[in-house]
């Protein structure tokens, strides 16, 4: 890889496609995760991954990317010493997150109507009825 990569670095035009075509998919990888953070799931690792694609050719991801990890571990070790109902807490607003989004996103409408309820409070406000 390192001589591909050389190969590239020698010719201008190809060197910044190539950064753009990286920094374009590692920016879009990045965005995802950022999306997926607040749900349960790969949302950090997404993050990090988006940030590792961007740190093969970018100083400042890197940094960015080491800033992340190390508070993300942090977050982490203090959930962990936090008693019981602290925990429960944060699963609480996790899960209202994402009750909130399927019904903003109309899926409790979706499935009601696949159910036979027609209840309007199921119903999208972004989407509406």
């Amino acid at each position: 890889m390192h001589g591909y990569r050389a190969y590239v670095r020698r010719r201008r035009t190809l060197n910044i496609t190539y950064r753009v075509v990286l920094g374009t998919i590692g920016t879009a990888i990045l965005i995802a995760g950022l999306l997926m953070i607040p749900y349960p799931g790969p949302g950090w690792l997404v993050v990090f991954a988006g940030l590792g694609i961007l740190a093969t050719e970018f100083h400042w991801a890197h940094r960015v990317n080491m800033f992340a990890k190390r508070h993300y571990q942090r977050w982490v070790h203090w959930l962990g010493r936090q008693n019981l109902a602290t925990k429960l807490t944060i699963m609480a607003a996790t899960g209202l997150v994402v009750v909130v989004t399927l019904w903003l996103l109309g899926m409790f409408g979706t499935i009601g109507g696949w159910l036979g309820l027609r209840w309007t409070w199921l119903a999208s406000p972004l989407f509406g009825p």
